[in-house]
């Protein structure tokens, strides 16, 4: 991990400039996983019962409603910040550029390459903490997860030919691996974390990415340590972009989601 005070300050200014407040930096995190528990536990057990839609279909698609609610904040805290959304100065403000190298701050295509391994990183972290989930849920029953929220329960013949959930899936991913979680955590808050916890800001940001899945909290412990490849590539290559790609690199299932709708799914 390389210090920020090793960068050129020209270019590590705009970037960390106005650091956040403890206070403030839990404000704007609460101000998506209230609604995303209320969607979740609340809004979702609701509507079930009386939906002829599929259980997980209504858990997908208030999760999408709750990371759009991310962009939103994401474009008013930028909003307020900045002085108004000009694109150029959002640009600067979260990242928006090729990865820049550890130690000259210059651009370089070839700093992408640093995505795989730190995909890998996570993978690997997803696993080892498996056992982790089930020492915690058994820990706290209650935490269990309902059967409706495991995207493989989709994996049924009774939903070939409904394209429109290719739809859903690809909203889904835009907002969750580019214009919402990503923009919240990596864009808006991660370039405002080193005033409060200094080099360790990614592994910060990683643990309240991990905390604010509330709506699988019976994962937190591999969400936590799936996640830590994200901010690391973003904020060592200085790169919004950097964790968009690890991140992104999830989405693979969109793969399982086009055999099953297409019947190619046993």
């Amino acid at each position: 991990m390389t210090n920020t005070q090793t960068l050129p300050t020209h270019l590590d200014a705009p970037a960390d400039s106005k650091q956040y407040s403890l206070t403030k930096i839990l404000a704007i995190w609460a101000s998506v996983v209230v609604p995303m528990a209320v969607l979740a536990w609340v809004v979702g057990p609701a509507i079930i019962p009386h939906t002829s839609l599929h259980p997980g279909l209504v858990h997908w698609m208030l999760m999408v409603v709750g990371m759009m609610w991310q962009f939103v904040v994401s474009l008013a805290v930028l909003r307020h910040e900045l002085g108004g959304l000009h694109w150029p100065t959002i640009k600067k403000r979260i990242r928006l550029n090729l990865p820049r190298d550890p130690r000259t701050g210059k651009p370089r295509k070839i700093l992408f390459v640093w995505a795989l391994p730190a995909f890998l990183a996570n993978a690997l972290g997803g696993y080892l903490a498996l056992r982790l989930d089930t020492a915690w849920s058994n820990w706290l029953p209650a935490l269990h997860e309902p059967s409706y929220t495991n995207i493989q329960g989709l994996a049924d013949p009774q939903f070939q030919g409904q394209w429109w959930i290719l739809g859903l899936a690809v909203t889904s991913m835009v907002f969750n691996y580019i214009l919402g979680e990503e923009l919240l955590f990596r864009g808006v808050l991660l370039p405002r974390m080193t005033g409060v916890f200094g080099r360790w800001d990614w592994v910060a940001n990683t643990v309240l990415f991990g905390l604010y899945h509330v709506h699988k909290i019976w994962a937190w412990p591999s969400m936590i340590a799936s996640s830590f490849g994200i901010a690391w590539a973003a904020k060592r290559y200085r790169s919004f972009w950097m964790g968009v790609i690890v991140h992104g690199l999830e989405g693979f299932f969109i793969v399982l989601i086009v055999a099953v709708l297409a019947g190619w799914y046993p």
